[in-house]
C-alpha cells in the first residue's frame, strides 16, 4: 500500500489525473456548447441532413461490416467494384474504430458521432498522461482547441478525420514521452501506430519516419535495416489493400503525372514539368487563399491556417536549435573549468528542449512535404481537408512551446478566430446537420417501404442484386438537379451503393448490372426507367427508387 501511495505522489500524479480529466471533458463541452448555440442538443444531430455525400458511403459500409463482416452488395463508382469483397475506393482500415464501437454498442445514426467524441476525449486524456503539460500549456491548448472549429464539425459527422486526428495526437504524445524516457516498448508502439496510419491514408507514411529516425539514432545500422523493413511491409500492405479491396474511383485519388514525366521526358524534362506544375498549382493555391480572406472559402481558410502552423513550427525549431547549440558550447566551457554540477543541470535542461526540438522539426518537415504533395498530387478543394489532421496535431505541439508573451498562440488563435468564426459563412463546410421534420418523415417512409420490398440476396455475396445505383444528378427542364441521395440512409443493412454519373447510366442502360436505380424525378434516366417498365418502389423529395428486375 505504501508503494502505491509513493507511486501516486511521485510527479504529482493526482494533479495529472485532474488535468487529464479536465482536458478529456473539453471535446464533450465544445460539442454541447456548439449545439446549444444553434438551439439543439447533441442527440438532434441528424446525418441524413448533411450535404457531405462521402458520409453515406462510410456509414453504410461500416453498417454492412458490423452486421455481415462485409457489405453484401458492391460499393463503387459507375458500377466498379473491388477485386475482393465489396469496399469502395478508401481503405477499410480507415474506419476500424467505428467498427469496434458498433460491435460493442450497436450501430445507428448517432453511433459514429458518439464514437468520434469518445476518441477525441480519449486522445486528450492520453495526451496529458503522456506529456504532462503545465497549467499554462493546458490553458493555451484549451483556447486553441475551442477556436479550431473543425474539431467540433468533424466530431459531429461520419467523416474519418477525427480518427486521424486522435491517432496522430496520441502518436506525438507517445513520441514526447519516449524522448523523455526511452523504452523499447514505446518505440514498438510508435511503429505500430504509424503503420496503421499509413494503411489508413498513404500520406501518413510521413509519420513513420519519426520512429525510424529514433531507432536509427539509437541503434545505427540495425535501426536502418529494421526501419527499412517496416517501411517495406507497410508499403506492401497498403498496395495489397488498394489493389484488392479498393474500387476504381471516377478519377485517380491522387495524381502521379509529375513522376511519369521523368520517365517520358527524361531528367530535365521531368524537372521542368514538376516546377511548372508547382508554379501553376501555387497560383491556384494563392487564389484559394484570397477567396478565403474575402469570401470565406473553407479551402482558403485551411491553407492559411496550415501555413501559419508551419511557420510557427519552423520558427520554434530554429530557436530551439540555436539554444541547444549555445548550451553545448556552455557545457564544453564548464568541462574545461571543471564545473561538473553546472554541466549536469545544463544537460538535463538541454534534454527536455532537445526532445521538443526533434518533435518540432519532424512535424515542420511533414508540413512542408504534405504541402508539396498537395500541390503535385491532389485537387486543391478536395485535398484541403487532408491538411486538417496536420493542423489538429500542430495545435497540441504548439501549446507545449515555451512562451512568455503568448505570441505564437496569439497569432494562431487570431487566424482561427478570423477564418472559423468571422468569415466562416458557407453552411456546406461549417454547418452541423440537425434534424428536420421533412427529412425525418421521408426516411421513415422509405424505411417502411424498404423493409417490405427490398430483400437481401445472401447467395454468392457480394453481388449486384444487393446494389442500388445512385445516379448523382440529372437534367430536368434544362436545369441540373442532384438526386436526394440522403434518403439512401434508409437502405437495409448490407446493401451496397454504386454512385454513377448520368452519362454512364444512359450509355450503359441496357447492360447495367445493379438491381435498383435511385434517380432524379423527371430526368432522362427516369424516362428510360419508365420506358423499360421498371417498377417504382418509392418517391420522395428529389429521389425515386426503381427496381430493374
Amino acid at each position: 500500500m505504501e508503494k502505491i501511495i509513493v507511486w501516486w505522489k511521485e510527479n504529482n500524479r493526482g494533479i495529472t489525473l485532474v488535468k487529464a480529466l479536465l482536458l478529456a471533458s473539453l471535446p464533450v463541452l465544445c460539442c454541447l456548447v456548439y449545439c446549444a448555440a444553434q438551439g439543439y442538443a447533441i442527440g438532434q444531430v441528424y446525418l441524413p441532413v448533411s450535404e457531405w455525400n462521402d458520409e453515406l458511403f462510410y456509414y453504410k459500409q461500416v453498417e454492412g461490416m458490423i452486421h455481415y463482416g462485409y457489405p453484401q452488395g458492391y460499393f463503387g463508382f459507375n458500377e466498379s467494384h473491388a477485386l475482393k469483397l465489396s469496399f469502395a475506393a478508401w481503405s477499410p482500415v480507415l474506419v476500424f474504430p467505428w467498427i469496434i464501437w458498433g460491435l460493442i454498442f450497436g450501430w445507428n445514426l448517432m453511433s459514429p458521432v458518439y464514437c468520434n467524441i469518445f476518441l477525441m476525449a480519449l486522445c486528450c486524456f492520453l495526451f496529458v498522461c503522456l506529456v504532462r503539460p503545465t497549467w499554462k500549456q493546458l490553458g493555451i491548448l484549451t483556447l486553441l482547441f475551442c477556436l479550431y472549429t473543425p474539431f467540433v464539425r468533424y466530431m459531429l459527422s461520419v467523416m474519418p478525420e477525427v480518427i486521424c486526428f486522435s491517432m496522430l495526437i496520441i502518436f506525438y504524445s507517445l513520441s514526447v514521452n519516449y524522448l523523455r524516457r526511452e523504452r523499447a516498448y514505446k518505440l514498438v508502439l510508435l511503429f505500430l501506430l504509424s503503420v496503421v496510419m499509413t494503411l489508413m491514408r498513404p500520406y501518413l507514411v510521413l509519420f513513420l519516419l519519426l520512429p525510424a529516425f529514433l531507432w536509427i539514432r539509437k541503434s545505427r545500422w540495425k535501426g536502418v535495416a529494421g526501419s527499412f523493413a517496416v517501411l517495406a511491409v507497410a508499403a506492401g500492405m497498403y498496395a495489397w489493400l488498394k489493389h484488392y479491396l479498393g474500387a476504381e474511383y471516377f478519377a485517380p485519388l491522387f495524381f502521379t503525372d509529375w513522376v511519369s514525366a521523368f520517365f517520358e521526358q527524361g531528367l530535365f524534362g521531368g524537372i521542368r514539368f514538376t516546377l511548372g506544375k508547382l508554379y501553376y498549382m501555387g497560383l491556384e493555391f494563392l487564389h484559394h487563399i484570397r477567396l478565403g480572406f474575402s469570401a470565406g472559402w473553407a479551402s482558403g481558410a485551411f491553407f492559411v491556417g496550415y501555413l501559419v502552423c508551419m511557420l510557427v513550427l519552423t520558427a520554434q525549431s530554429l530557436r530551439d536549435g540555436l539554444r541547444i547549440r549555445r548550451w553545448r558550447k556552455a557545457i564544453l566551457t564548464r568541462q574545461k573549468e571543471g564545473q561538473n554540477e553546472g554541466e549536469t543541470i545544463a544537460e538535463k535542461e538541454e534534454k527536455e528542449v532537445k526532445a521538443r526540438f526533434i518533435i518540432e522539426v519532424h512535424l515542420a518537415l511533414s508540413f512542408l512535404a504534405m504541402l508539396f504533395a498537395l500541390l503535385l498530387m491532389y485537387k486543391l478543394t478536395e485535398g484541403s481537408k487532408h491538411l486538417l489532421t496536420f493542423m489538429a496535431v500542430a495545435i497540441f505541439i504548439i501549446a507545449l512551446m515555451e512562451t512568455k508573451f503568448y505570441k505564437k498562440a496569439a497569432v494562431l488563435g487570431v487566424t482561427f478566430a478570423y477564418f472559423f468564426f468571422y468569415v466562416a459563412g458557407d453552411p456546406y463546410d461549417y454547418q452541423v446537420p440537425f434534424v428536420r421534420e421533412e427529412r425525418l418523415a421521408s426516411l421513415e417512409e422509405w424505411e417502411d417501404i424498404f423493409s417490405e420490398r427490398l430483400v437481401l440476396n445472401r447467395e454468392d455475396v457480394p453481388n449486384y442484386d444487393n446494389v442500388v445505383i445512385w445516379v448523382f444528378n440529372d437534367t430536368v427542364e434544362g436545369t441540373k438537379v442532384n438526386t436526394q441521395w440522403q434518403l439512401l440512409y434508409a437502405l437495409p443493412e448490407g446493401f451496397g451503393i454504386s454512385c454513377c454519373m448520368p452519362d454512364y447510366v444512359l450509355e450503359h442502360f441496357d447492360t447495367l448490372q445493379s438491381r435498383y436505380l435511385c434517380v432524379v424525378p423527371g430526368g432522362a434516366v427516369e424516362e428510360n426507367c419508365v420506358r423499360a417498365g421498371y417498377e417504382k418502389l418509392a418517391e420522395r423529395e428529389n429521389a425515386v427508387l426503381y427496381q430493374r428486375y
